[in-house]
């Protein structure tokens, strides 16, 4: 399986990197990984709604640039699917099994994700109502991913 995660903006604190490259390294016994970082916007305090919409449309053609045609997408939206670790390995395990070699999982900016990028999911994911810091969202992400594939091959893994 091949899995890319494309985010916007930079990691830019040292623990969230090596989170990150920990889960990358433990992932690299099941699957490609790559992880894309695509530049974020400069968004103004007080910003309008139709400045916040170019910002995200900006980021939105930046994401899709970085998407195969062939690619199975999975944005990460406060509005999405709210799922278990258990039934999250299980989509994973049902989208391999039915031919699926490429999952795409976007994490989008501060503002959140054009409906550009949205429109193109094929799995909008939820992981809380609560928001959490993008680079936090990366740790998460990875290590949920890693959890899956644990579930998936009946490994153990901390409950």
């Amino acid at each position: 399986m091949n899995i890319k995660i494309i985010a916007v903006g930079k990691v830019k604190e040292a623990f969230y990197r090596d989170a990150i490259a920990e889960f990358q390294k433990r992932l690299s016994a099941y699957a490609k990984l790559e992880v894309i970082e695509v530049a974020d916007e400069s968004t103004p305090e007080h910003a309008s709604a139709k400045l916040q919409q170019q910002i995200k449309d900006k980021e939105a053609e930046r994401i899709l640039k970085a998407i195969r045609e062939d690619s199975f997408v999975v944005t990460l939206e406060i509005d999405g699917k709210k799922c278990s670790s258990e039934q999250f390995a299980k989509q994973i395990d049902n989208h391999m099994i039915s031919g699926v070699s490429s999952m795409v999982f976007v994490i989008g900016g501060s503002l959140g994700l054009s409906p550009k990028v949205s429109g193109r999911s094929q799995w909008k994911l939820s992981f809380s109502d609560m928001t959490f810091p993008h680079q936090l969202m990366r740790v998460i992400l990875l290590e949920q991913i890693y959890r899956a594939f644990r579930i998936i091959n009946r490994e153990p893994y901390h409950k």
